[in-house]
Formats: C-alpha cells, sequence, structure tokens
C-alpha cells in the first residue's frame, strides 16, 4: 500500500522530454503487489439546490444513459471459450506484431520465431486489457468525484449514469481478463500517475479534462482500433458495448466544459492547455510496455531506443489521438495563448487529427444497433 506524494512526480512538461528514454525508465510501479493505493483528493463536495434543467444537451445525454444501460453478466455469453492463441495467431496473420522487423536486426528481437512472437502477442493483449481495465476504475472514482464537485444539477444526473457505466466495464474487463486470459498485468505508472494528478486536483473542470477529455478520449480510440482488427467474438461484443457509453462520456466532457472554458482568462487556459500536454506525453509513454517486455526476459533499456522510433508503433500512437486533438480544438484550447498547445501537439505529431469529427458531434453513432466508423 502506497500514499501518492504528487511531489515526488516529475513533471513531463518540455520538449526534451518527448524522446526521454531515461525519465521513462526512471519511472515503475513500486506498490504494484499491493491491493490499495492512496491518493487525496482535495475538492469540495457542492450541493446545488436549483433543480432546473438549465442545460438540454445534458439533460439529453442523461435520457441516452438511462435507456443504453447494459449487463455485464446476463448480456454475454460467458460460457463460450476463448482460444487466445488462435486469435492472437489470426489478429498478426492481419495486422502483423505491430513492429517493423526490419529496426530490429541487431537486437535480441531478431533470433524471435513464430512462438516469441506469439507469447509476445498473447501477453500484449493481456497487458493492454489490462491497462483498459485499470483505467476504467479510474473512470470510476473520477465520475464519482464530479457527481460530488460539479455544480451543476444537470452534470450530477448525468455523471452519476457514468458511475453506474464504469463500474460495468471494470466488471466486464476484469471478468474478461480472470476467467478467459488468466489474470491481468499491474497498472502502468504512467497511468497511474495520470490518475493520481486528476484524483488529487481540487478542481472540478480538471477532473473532466483529464478523465472525460483526455483519458476518455484516448481509450475511445483504443477501443476502436481494438474493435475494428480482433477477430475474437466475446471481445468484439465487450468492446463494442463499452465504446457505447463511451463516446457519450467523451461528449459530456465536451459539452461541459465549452461553457466554462469559453469564460475563463488566458492564464488560467494556460494551466489547462500544460494538463492536456503532460497527459498526452503520459499516455503515449505508457504504451511501450515496458511490463511486456521484462516478462518476455528481455531488458526495456535495450528495446526502447529502437521500439521509441519504430514507424508503426509511432503511427499507431498517433492514431490513438484522433478524439483527444479534435475535442480539445472544439473546447478552444489548441490556439489560445499563441496556439501553445497547438505546438505542443506538432512536435507530436498530431495535429493532423484537428479536422477530425469531435465526439460532441459523433457519439449518436456509436449508439447500440449501429455500425460504427472507427479510427
Amino acid at each position: 500500500m502506497s500514499v501518492t506524494d504528487n511531489t515526488k512526480n516529475e513533471k513531463l512538461i518540455g520538449r526534451q522530454d518527448l524522446d526521454d528514454i531515461e525519465a521513462i525508465l526512471a519511472m515503475s510501479n513500486h506498490d504494484e503487489d499491493g491491493s490499495l493505493h492512496y491518493v487525496t483528493d482535495n475538492a469540495p463536495t457542492i450541493f446545488t439546490w436549483d433543480y432546473e434543467t438549465r442545460r438540454p444537451q445534458l439533460r439529453k445525454l442523461y435520457e441516452k444513459a438511462k435507456t443504453g444501460q447494459w449487463n455485464a453478466e446476463t448480456d454475454f455469453d460467458w460460457k463460450q471459450s476463448v482460444d487466445i492463441e488462435g486469435t492472437i495467431t489470426a489478429d498478426q496473420a492481419i495486422t502483423g506484431a505491430g513492429l517493423d522487423p526490419s529496426r530490429y536486426a541487431d537486437t535480441p528481437i531478431a533470433k524471435w520465431g513464430d512462438k516469441e512472437w506469439l507469447n509476445f502477442g498473447i501477453e500484449g493483449r493481456n497487458w493492454t486489457l489490462s491497462q483498459f481495465l485499470h483505467g476504467e476504475q479510474g473512470a470510476l472514482i473520477c465520475t464519482a468525484k464530479i457527481t460530488q464537485t460539479v455544480p451543476w444539477h444537470d452534470a450530477k444526473l448525468y455523471s452519476a449514469t457514468q458511475v453506474m457505466d464504469e463500474a460495468r466495464h471494470v466488471e466486464v474487463f476484469a471478468k474478461y481478463l480472470n476467467e478467459k486470459l488468466g489474470g491481468e498485468y499491474p497498472i502502468n505508472i504512467h497511468l497511474r500517475m495520470l490518475l493520481d494528478d486528476i484524483i488529487n486536483d481540487g478542481r472540478w473542470d480538471m477532473t473532466y479534462l483529464g478523465m472525460q477529455i483526455m483519458v476518455e478520449g484516448l481509450a475511445l480510440a483504443a477501443f476502436g482500433f481494438m474493435h475494428q482488427l480482433t477477430t475474437e467474438p466475446l471481445l468484439k461484443q465487450i468492446l463494442r458495448m463499452v465504446m457505447s457509453d463511451e463516446a457519450r462520456h467523451v461528449a459530456f466532457g465536451v459539452i461541459s466544459l465549452q461553457e466554462v472554458y469559453a469564460q475563463m482568462s488566458d492564464s488560467e487556459i494556460k494551466e489547462r492547455q500544460e494538463f492536456a500536454y503532460e497527459a498526452s506525453v503520459r499516455m503515449r509513454d505508457r504504451f511501450l510496455q515496458q511490463e511486456v517486455w521484462e516478462r518476455m526476459g528481455l531488458k526495456p533499456r535495450e528495446i526502447l531506443p529502437f521500439l521509441m522510433g519504430d514507424p508503426t508503433r509511432i503511427m499507431f500512437q498517433q492514431m490513438l489521438f484522433a478524439k483527444i486533438v479534435p475535442n480539445c480544438k472544439k473546447l478552444g484550447l489548441l490556439d489560445r495563448n499563441d496556439k501553445w498547445l497547438r505546438h505542443r501537439f506538432e512536435e507530436m505529431g498530431v495535429i493532423k487529427f484537428e479536422t477530425w469529427e469531435n465526439t460532441a458531434d459523433d457519439y449518436l453513432a456509436f449508439e447500440i444497433g449501429k455500425e460504427i466508423k472507427t479510427v
């Protein structure tokens, strides 16, 4: 067990950190064997006695959420078997291993055969779903915090439905990992530090920004990728159901923060821009899968220099920002303060997504029963 000391969390803001392998390797999850993790929440609880509907868009989302509930226990056929080796083999036949073989000629990976690449794919799937699971618990806690701290009646009602959504997501990913994959990986340090900072910050809009826009936005893109590429029927159904919720959640953040950020000063917006950039770097770095390399018997220090420049990995990581960048633009965060966040996203190579649909407009496309267009 540990109590978070956020003063020890190194800030990742700054161009030099974009490729700082040593900074990435210096961070590790020291309490990965503990079952409890304590974080101080500095936010005040707000009651509102004004029960009038003043934000119709939020009330519309609330109505959609009430009719969009599903049951993680009964809406899936948990008796069906999952052939994880067959699934990964089929997935790799379509997508490859996700790495460019030409970059690893002088590394231990060059000696891998089909067995090692299959094991890498299985471990990578387990690791990715494990981070989905941990992120969903973070969303569960953060949305409970939004219910506690947001001063708007309509927002409290919607966020309460999201708490229930996130509980289902935690349940369904935990069940899949434990019953079909044999357990999960610990939370990655970069994700844990980001969740710690979101919880620790007492400003209610920062909880929205960190969770609804950044974490949920990246998750929605990642779910879409896996849903589109995997051939495993049960996982495909789980991801489809979760995505129908997540699109509403991101829309909730965009709709709420638009109103708030339009009234903020440049100095206040600069803090939000810096936080959004820091969150982006942390989420990008978490997808280096250091824990998988270690389990495969390799030293991350030997692999990461090659991995950081791998064109296949870079393309995948950039696509994960397909929802974040247009949503930040919708919120007015890209171009305030002499285009500060725009320049940071240019450095990360993700500014090209600014013209893509933002989730405030496209969440209806994710409703159950409709075909979805993923990234």
